[in-house]
């Protein structure tokens, strides 16, 4: 082992556990750890989860078990996030080879577990607490043109589907002075464009300052020329949040609206709060107040109950709201959740057949809205070398991907393009003049 002992973090889940992985390493960090550059070159070995889906959980414990042949003497391997909460001592007893496991409230413990670990002990570390924020430990970014600031921690809506409450905790929000503070160290690296996270990021209130108050205190900071945030839930975009997201110049035109269902009957049985007529009140009063709004949902299809028609009812939501995408899922019961005692289960081969008529629905809508902005012109921010040869990729303030031709110089610039083709999801972009104009760097 070397001097400092080195650290390698395997990520899977959302934008929640990208963003825990860099408070991890921070922490890792500050007491002295290296970053390795892959498993073999670890001591210690952390696998960051989630448990939202069964599908993502089998996912991990098959790593979890292929992870057993890195281990050499000394080599420490964790799993941490969503599912080490939601399982806790019982996935250490599933996984002997696993040293410990530590839910999101407990990587300030890190160090600690580690080094009992390399004494021996074997530990869970999953208790919640409502007062941690992480304030004092500054997250280990890499290098990227944009930044995740985690606003909010944790859920209060207790959604019959999803485990998220049991996995993260109550919801609390950080003090907005805090997230401003961040946002301008972020900006003082270079960095133009930052996304704001929590569970329902909307409902956001540190106890003075609400959603309003943070995208315009946020979209203030110097530097920062773009503000995003996910996820929002239908039920908190007042008023203000609203005329927030139209009057302040940074903050994007593009929301992810999960809907999760068409069905106003549906809904109630996933305890969503809203209706149909409710969900697509809030569309109209978003495009209303941001006219070139683009909206990205989730959607669940066999769920408990669903019948035809309440199926049909999402197919017409995907029309009716306009989606420009959506991720898509089949209804994934998870141990704990109030829907694993609903009746009237969906048989897979139907939720399966429903699954693929809603995906081919969603890509006709989001392919004749994509194909409509075919000749206009988009202002993109260059974040990297495209996975086709030669080429970079782009995102419009809408969240839209654009190809490009253009040197790796480019990255980290705003472009302005002439959107030229689609495939459906991805736009090729041409410089907007025979001299390229570089709106801002």
């Amino acid at each position: 082992m070397s001097a400092a002992p080195r650290f390698f973090i395997e990520t899977y889940g959302c934008q929640m556990n990208l963003a825990d992985a860099e408070l991890m390493a921070g922490v890792l960090l500050r007491e002295g750890y290296e970053r390795a550059q892959c498993v073999d070159d670890a001591d210690v070995v952390l696998v960051n989860t989630c448990a939202v889906r069964e599908h993502a959980e089998q996912r991990v414990i098959g790593r979890v078990g292929e992870l057993k042949r890195h281990k050499r003497p000394g080599v420490v391997l964790g799993v941490v996030g969503c599912m080490a909460q939601r399982l806790g001592e019982r996935l250490l007893e599933r996984a002997p080879h696993v040293d410990f496991v530590a839910g999101p409230d407990g990587y300030r413990q890190l160090p600690v577990l580690i080094g009992r670990a390399r004494d021996g002990e074997r530990r869970a570390e999953t208790a919640f607490d409502a007062q941690e924020h992480y304030e004092d430990i500054p997250p280990a970014r890499r290098p990227a043109v944009s930044a995740w600031i985690t606003v909010q921690r944790g859920c209060d809506y207790r959604c019959t589907f999803c485990i998220v409450p049991m996995t993260r905790g109550a919801e609390r929000s950080r003090k907005l002075a805090d997230v401003v503070h961040e946002a301008e160290q972020v900006a003082a690296r270079g960095v133009t464009e930052v996304t704001l996270l929590g569970q329902t990021v909307n409902s956001y209130h540190d106890g003075a300052y609400d959603f309003a108050d943070l995208l315009r205190a946020v979209g203030g900071v110097e530097g920062i020329r773009r503000v995003r945030f996910t996820s929002p839930h239908p039920n908190d975009f007042s008023d203000r949040a609203i005329a927030a997201m139209a009057g302040v110049a940074a903050v994007c035109e593009h929301v992810h609206l999960p809907a999760q269902s068409g069905s106003s009957r549906v809904l109630r049985r996933m305890l969503r709060r809203y209706s149909r007529e409710q969900y697509l009140d809030v569309v109209a009063r978003l495009r209303a107040a941001v006219p070139d709004l683009a909206l990205t949902t989730d959607l669940i299809v066999g769920f408990p109950g669903e019948a035809d028609a309440e199926f049909a009812e999402t197919l017409s939501l995907v029309e009716e709201a306009g989606f420009d995408d959506a991720f898509t899922f089949r209804f994934s019961p998870r141990e704990g959740t109030a829907a694993t005692r609903l009746p009237d289960a969906v048989p897979d081969e139907v939720a399966a057949e429903r699954l693929e008529v809603l995906i081919g629905a969603v890509r006709r809508v989001a392919r004749a809205r994509n194909a409509a902005l075919v000749g206009t012109t988009a202002e993109v921010l260059v974040e990297q070398e495209a996975r086709r040869g030669g080429l970079l990729q782009a995102r419009t303030r809408q969240h839209r991907t654009v190809v490009l031709e253009g040197p790796a110089s480019w990255i980290g610039t705003y472009r302005s393009v002439r959107l030229v083709g689609t495939t459906g999801a991805t736009f090729t972009g041409v410089p907007a003049a025979t001299t390229l104009e570089v709106v801002g760097a």
